[in-house]
């Protein structure tokens, strides 16, 4: 179950296979058949950044768009600019303050909420309330197009793809440790059970590391959401809730001690080379987990992936990250407002917003795609870590609320310094722990090594 932190209890009924059928057939309609004329079509500029797996995905849609819906309406999208996100918001940003050299807007292209705003500000983006009914928009997961509002009331984002974030489980080493150390796996359901597991994997292992934590920042907001609180307030970070203490000590403590890692990348490296056994992360990332872990000895075995629901502290709400830009339609005139219209309501049909998902690790945006169609796309879904992850997803979308983080500026720097600040912290301590148990037992080593990080890291570390 979806639920935005304004909706939560509130939950939305998807939409039947025929009902969403006979909202995509009346699309092209809409009481404006005249404002087109298929003999001379109206060209829509599309940048995206939808790269590696998805490009050939959404190339596939967009000519299959032009060549159906498209070619009755009179519509041509063409594909101009991909690329990563920060470099469509650099050349965005540089159309807008019309910079030598920089191309004009495109029509439509993917963003993320933090340039939405900044667009928004500036009068350029269209609101989809003008070209979309209440009907049309209640087939949306209602937090996914709160996301979208930027704070407002007006939609400036449309969902096309979301991601959230799961537990990634090396399921043959896993296995193998659980058999002897009385581990079960559904003890990583909870961030207690983890560390619980994360020790005793210590001692089996003769000092390896059980867990990535990708994202800490992510992680730090996700855990105060599932505690009942707000990580960020009038963005300030609260670090002086109560809260923080138990963000702190399912991190900060087991990575001193080696038991969690500190790594500023993903953990499908860390989990190829046999370093993790396990890793939270983005299901947007499930294609780059091997089938295959290379040990330091250079052994070489096979690796069953199991891809879990997102850990929730004991107690608390189950609540999970939702990530993912979406659509907006930059202003101009209303033929190519209506026509972009046309295009991303063909677009996120469940059809063809499951057939873009399906085998890339984003999470279709609408309730009927959560319902029959994804079941049905899991008989075709020909990676196995993709059917995985859907069956995962699934099991999330009925037992979860998804937060949306906010927006303000300064976001991305916040981020940025609370992740490098509190890894820099733990690495610095397991240095010193490390070195310290050459002559002391681990509990007092661990205390020396952590003596008033966490009253420095509270007070003057943000």
């Amino acid at each position: 179950m979806f639920k935005h932190n304004n909706y939560r209890g509130i939950k939305k009924t998807a939409f039947t296979l025929a009902l969403a059928i006979l909202i995509i057939c009346a699309v092209p309609g809409c009481g404006k058949k005249g404002i087109l004329d298929p003999k001379n079509p109206v060209t829509l500029t599309f940048w995206h950044t939808y790269g590696q797996q998805m490009t050939a995905s959404i190339g596939q849609l967009v000519e299959e768009f032009n060549n159906t819906i498209g070619l009755e309406e009179g519509i041509i999208v063409r594909v101009d600019y991909i690329a990563d996100a920060s470099e469509v918001n650099e050349r965005l940003l540089m159309a807008v303050s019309g910079d030598p050299g920089a191309p004009p807007l495109p029509d439509i292209a993917v963003i993320y909420p933090r340039i939405g705003v900044t667009l928004s500000e500036k009068g350029l983006l269209m609101d989809f309330f003008t070209q979309f009914s209440a009907d049309e928009l209640s087939r949306y997961i209602p937090e996914f197009l709160e996301e979208g509002k930027l704070g407002g009331d007006n939609l400036y984002i449309l969902p096309a793809a979301k991601s959230t974030e799961v537990l990634y489980l090396n399921a043959t080493l896993f296995n193998r440790f659980a058999k002897d150390s009385e581990v079960t796996l559904s003890q990583l359901a909870t961030f207690e059970g983890i560390l619980d597991a994360a020790d005793k994997y210590y001692e089996w292992s003769g000092g390896k590391t059980f867990i990535h934590y990708v994202d800490l920042f992510n992680y730090a907001m996700t855990g105060y959401q599932q505690l009942g609180e707000e990580f960020i307030r009038d963005g300030s970070l609260m670090l002086s809730s109560p809260s923080f203490k138990k963000i702190w000590d399912a991190y900060y403590p087991p990575a001193v001690k080696g038991q969690v890692a500190i790594f500023d990348n993903y953990g499908n490296y860390l989990m190829a080379s046999g370093e993790i056994i396990c890793a939270l992360g983005t299901s947007a990332s499930v294609t780059f987990y091997p089938d295959t872990v290379t040990f330091a000895d250079n052994t070489k075995e096979q690796l069953e992936l199991s891809i879990l629901p997102y850990p929730v502290f004991t107690g608390s709400e189950n609540i999970a990250l939702q990530r993912g830009g979406g659509m907006c339609v930059f202003k101009s005139d209303s033929s190519k407002e209506y026509a972009a219209s046309v295009f991303l309501k063909w677009l996120t049909d469940p059809v063809q917003n499951t057939r873009f998902t399906g085998e890339t690790g984003y999470m279709p945006v609408s309730g009927a795609a959560f319902g029959d169609f994804m079941a049905k796309e899991l008989e075709y879904i020909s990676n196995e870590n993709i059917r995985k992850l859907y069956e995962t997803i699934i099991v999330m979308h009925e037992n979860y609320s998804f937060y949306v983080p906010p927006v303000f500026d300064g976001f991305e720097e916040t981020q940025r310094s609370f992740a490098q600040t509190l890894r820099r912290a733990a690495e610095t301590s397991h240095t010193e722990y490390m070195r310290l148990l050459e002559s002391q037992d681990p509990d007092s080593a661990y205390l020396i090594a952590s003596q008033g990080v966490f009253e420095q890291f509270t007070v003057g570390g943000q």
